[in-house]
C-alpha cells in the first residue's frame, strides 16, 4: 500500500513551542513551502532548502514535524562536523578518565574492563533517532546520556515517523553530504561494537529530511541531484516585502504593535537591504525585521510611543557593517 500524503496547512499559523534550544515562534505555510514538503514526503527524498539567513529554512522543518505529528531531531553542522556524527559519536575522553578513576578504585579486573567496554560510550545521532528511535533509546541508557535525547510530542509514537533537520550543511567539508546521501540511499549504517546494523524499521515511515545551506559553501553536484531544492526568497519588490513582513510581525507579535510600526519597521528593512546590496555586503532580512519588532514590544508597550522607540533602536539591527569610507 502506498503511503497517504497529508495536506500541508497553507497560509494559517502554526504555533511552535520552545522545544530544546529552539525558541517559541509562529510560522506561516507558503503554497510552495507546502507543496515541497508534500513533495519530499512522496519521493521519499531529502528536501534542501536554500536562502539567505531568517527565511525561516530551518522553523520549516519544525513547523512540518507540528503539522504532521511527527518526532523532531535536529543537527546543527559545523566546520568540524563529520559524517559520522550523524550516525554515532563516541566520547574517548570520558572513557580515558573513567579508566583513571576506576584504576584507583579497587574494582578486580575483570569489573573494570567491564565498565570500561568502548559499547559503553557510544551515543546515538541524528540518523539513529530517525531511523530506529527504540535501540537509539536503549543505546542512550547504555552510553551514559553524553548528548540529550530529542524531545517527542505527547503520545507520539514511532509509527508516526519523524523530521530530522540538518541545518547548515554548507559549513562542513565535501564528506559529510556525500556520507549522508550513501546512508540515506542504504537506509541503513553500522555501528562498531554492535553486532546488528542500525536501519530503518519495518512499519516506520521513511524520514523527512530537510536540509540547509546558506550557500557559503558549494555543495557537491551529486548530492544537489539527489535532493528536492526548495528555494526561500524574500520578495523583490518593495510593496511585497513590505505586505510579507507585515503579515510575519502580525503573526508573531498579535497586537502588541501599532499598526504604524509593523509597516514603518517593513519600510525601513526594504531601505536598508538596498543600501546593503549597493555595497555588496549581505542585506539585512526578516529576521532583523523580527528583531526589531521584539525590541519594541518589550521595552514599550504603550503604542504611541513605538515609533519614537523604533527609530532609536533599528541602527542597531540594520547596520550591522562598518560605513562606507568617503
Amino acid at each position: 500500500m502506498k503511503p497517504s500524503i497529508p495536506e500541508i496547512p497553507i497560509g494559517s499559523k502554526i504555533p511552535l513551542a520552545q522545544r530544546g534550544s529552539f525558541p517559541e515562534s509562529v510560522h506561516i505555510f507558503t503554497e510552495q513551502a507546502a507543496w515541497a514538503i508534500r513533495a519530499a514526503l512522496a519521493a521519499q527524498r531529502p528536501l534542501l532548502v536554500r536562502g539567505e539567513p531568517g527565511t525561516g529554512k530551518s522553523q520549516l522543518a519544525r513547523a512540518a514535524a507540528e503539522v504532521l505529528g511527527r518526532l523532531f531531531v535536529a543537527e546543527v553542522v559545523d566546520s568540524r562536523s563529520e559524517s559520522r556524527d550523524l550516525q554515532w559519536r563516541y566520547d574517548a575522553v570520558g572513557r580515558l578518565g573513567d579508566a583513571q578513576a576506576l584504576g584507583a578504585s579497587g574494582l578486580s579486573h575483570d569489573e573494570v574492563r567491564q565498565r570500561l567496554e568502548p559499547g559503553n560510550y557510544v551515543s546515538p545521532g541524528p540518523l539513529w533517532w530517525v531511523f530506529d528511535w527504540d535501540t537509539a533509546l536503549e543505546q542512550h541508557a547504555r552510553g551514559g546520556g553524553q548528548y540529550a535525547a530529542p524531545q517527542p510530542p505527547d503520545d507520539w509514537k514511532p509509527a508516526q515517523g519523524s523530521v530530522l533537520l540538518i541545518d547548515e550543511i554548507d559549513k562542513a567539508d565535501a564528506d559529510l553530504p556525500n556520507g549522508l546521501l550513501e546512508t540515506l540511499g542504504n537506509g541503513a549504517f553500522g555501528v562498531p561494537w554492535r553486532k546488528e546494523p542500525v536501519g530503518a524499521r519495518s512499519g516506520i515511515p521513511t524520514p523527512l529530511v530537510v536540509i540547509t545551506t546558506n550557500e557559503e559553501r558549494e555543495l557537491p553536484a551529486a548530492f544537489v541531484r539527489r535532493c528536492l531544492v526548495l528555494n526561500l526568497q524574500l520578495p523583490e519588490r518593495r510593496d511585497e516585502l513590505v505586505e510579507a513582513l507585515v503579515e510575519r510581525g502580525k503573526a508573531h507579535f498579535k497586537g502588541s504593535c501599532a499598526e504604524s510600526v509593523y509597516r514603518a519597521a517593513a519600510e525601513q528593512l526594504w531601505d536598508d537591504r538596498q543600501l546593503a546590496e549597493n555595497q555588496g555586503v549581505m542585506p539585512p532580512g526578516q529576521a532583523e525585521y523580527l528583531d526589531m519588532l521584539r525590541v519594541v514590544v518589550t521595552i514599550e508597550p504603550n503604542k504611541r510611543r513605538q515609533k519614537a522607540l523604533l527609530d532609536q533602536i533599528s541602527v542597531f539591527a540594520l547596520k550591522k557593517h562598518p560605513p562606507p569610507k568617503a
